[in-house]
Formats: structure tokens, sequence, C-alpha cells
């Protein structure tokens, strides 16, 4: 149960704050279907970043020294690093979106096709060959907090919470769960995130009130970008071994499909990343999922082809939809340039 509670966890919090991110684009009125190419753009600088400073002398020891505090450091400005990238980056969509008044939903599939295009150039560049990866060891090597980091013996057994939620993490876990939390409270809780939502549902009547609407719009692309890209570096980290090859399995479209599930509202997003995190859990590790912690590996004894368990997570993402999207309410100006003469 520790490993299906700890992998699940792994899936769900990179959906989770790159749904927040398609959130906070949409409730300003910007459809950011760029998810996805935010997402390798934002692997591949964090991955590029871990990779450069593993040639730095004062990080080398750091590791050789076993001294964790530093390398969790090094893991939050990479994250920090990648967030920034990622912003920079979703600006050509808030550029073409508001300035050029270009149709939103061409300039994010145009961002798609060329993130993993950009992306594996630059990785043939810089490593000779189609993936990027650390300089040395491993993700869970270097990024990891286990037991040993924290002075206890590997033996000790220190109950089901702390095994669970405290040996064998990434700290980039928990700070995307309380990233999650604080900008839920700042988008649904304070004059800032009023502003910001009002322009996704009647930006003129937002611009009578004051409220520069291109700003707003600028801002929530700009967040949203961040988190996407904060996000993107994440699922490397955590589940892809810190590496980018230009793809991130469709965890961009599938954090549009957690958005759209949890009608653009915090807590429902996030119980809907937790299922679709499950989802893929099982589609990953299912051969070895022991649920009941009895020896007995229940799934792989079903004699269900492995390809079925690979689709489940895309499979229950379609099935979801097909119930559910005609409920959401997506705010009602989205996708629609703003045009300020218009009343």
């Amino acid at each position: 149960m520790t490993f299906l509670i700890q992998q699940t966890l792994i899936y769900a919090v990179p959906l989770m704050i790159v749904a927040l991110a398609g959130v906070f684009a949409e409730r300003s009125g910007i459809i950011n279907l760029a998810l996805e190419g935010i997402m390798i753009f934002g692997a591949f600088i964090g991955v590029l970043f871990v990779r450069m400073m593993q040639g730095d002398a004062g990080i080398l020891a750091a590791k050789q020294a076993g001294d964790w505090l530093s390398l969790q450091g090094l893991e939050l400005l990479a994250m920090l690093v990648a967030g920034i990238m990622g912003a920079i980056f979703s600006l050509l969509l808030s550029f073409a979106a508001i300035n050029l008044r270009a149709d939103q939903t061409i300039g994010g599939t145009a961002l798609n096709m060329l993130a993993p295009a950009l992306v594996l150039f630059l990785v043939r560049i810089i490593a000779n060959q189609n993936t990027l990866q650390m300089a040395t060891g491993d993700s869970a090597s270097w990024f990891m907090i286990k037991k040993t980091a924290l002075g206890i013996d590997k033996n000790t057994d220190m109950g089901f919470l702390f095994e669970t939620f405290v040996n064998k993490v990434y700290l980039a876990t928990y700070v995307c769960i309380l990233l999650f939390v604080i900008l839920s409270v700042i988008l649904y809780k304070t004059k800032f995130g009023l502003r910001l939502r009002s322009c996704g549902e009647n930006p003129q009547a937002a611009d009578s009130l004051g409220i520069n609407v291109r700003k707003m719009r600028y801002i929530g692309t700009t967040i949203s970008g961040f988190l996407a890209g904060m996000g993107g570096f994440v699922y490397a980290m955590t589940t892809a071994n810190c590496t980018s090859n230009g793809d991130v399995a469709g965890f961009g479209f599938l954090a549009l499909a957690v958005m759209i599930f949890g009608n653009w509202k915090p807590l429902n997003i996030a119980g809907a990343s937790l299922l679709f995190g499950l989802c893929k859990c099982v589609a990953a590790a299912y051969s070895t999922l022991d649920i009941n912690g009895d020896g007995v590996y229940a799934l792989a004894n079903l004699g269900i082809s492995a390809h079925l368990y690979r689709m489940l997570p895309y499979l229950i993402t379609l099935i979801v939809l097909a119930f559910t999207s005609k409920k959401s309410r997506a705010p009602k100006a989205e996708g629609i340039p703003y045009d300020k003469g218009q009343r």
C-alpha cells in the first residue's frame, strides 16, 4: 500500500499543478492548449540545469559528503529555473493571443509542435543523442529523500505514515502540493484572483471598472507557463529519471482533461488528479503491484494484456470526459480576443 500511495502521488502531483496552470490561463480568458509543449520545454531546461550544475565542484563535494540539504536546494533551484523558462516560453502564446488576437487554439497547437522539435534539436547538439541525461548518477540517488539521509538506519521500521510520506519521496512533490494550495487560495479568495477571473467571464465589465484586461491576461498566462514548466521538470525528475527526450507521455493533455473534469475548481482538480494518478500508477507497475502486502501480484495474475493497462489512463480520460463534459462550465470569455471597443 505504501508503494501504491507514493507512486500515485508521483503521477498525480504533476497533473495537479499543470491542471492548475490551465485554470490560471483560462480563468483570465486565454485557452492554453500549449501545456504539453511548455511541460516538454520545462523538463528540458530543468534537466539541462541539473546536468550543468553537476559539473560544479561545490555540488559534487556536497554529493560526495552526503549533504542532502544542498541537493534539495539544487532540486528547488532547478524547479524555479524550469518554471521561469516555461513562463518565458508561454509569452509566445500570450503575444499571439492578446496582441495579435490570433486563434488561441491554433497558437497553442503550434507551440505543442514547436517544443518537441526545438528540444530534440538542442538535445542532439548538447548530448549528440536523442535523450538528455544527468551527467552522473540518477534522479533517485541525487534527489530522493531516504531514511539513511536523515540519519536513520534503513532497516528501522518507522511506521506506516513515515514510510509512506517521508521515506523514499521527493521534496518537489510536497512543494507542488503547497504551491497548489497557496495559488488556489490566491485565485479564489483574493482581490487579484477576483480581477483575474472577471477577465475570463466578462472582460468588458472588468474594463469598465478600471481593470487592465490585457495585463491580467498576460499575468494569467505567464503564471500558467511557470506552473507548466515547473510541472514538466517535476515529471521528468520523478518518473523519467531526470531525462529529457522531447516527450512527457501526454501529461499536458491529461492535465487539460483533469481541468475540464474538475470543472476549473481546485478541489475537484485535486480529486481528479489522484484518480488519473492511480490509473497511471497501475499502468506503470501492475506487474509488481502488491496491493495487500501478501506477496500476490493480483493484477499481473489476471492475464490481461499489458497494452490494456497502458491504455487505461487514456481510456479513463475519454470515459470521464464523455460523462462530465456536458456539466462542465468553462469561463464565458475564454478563447475570445478582447476588443476594447466592443460592448
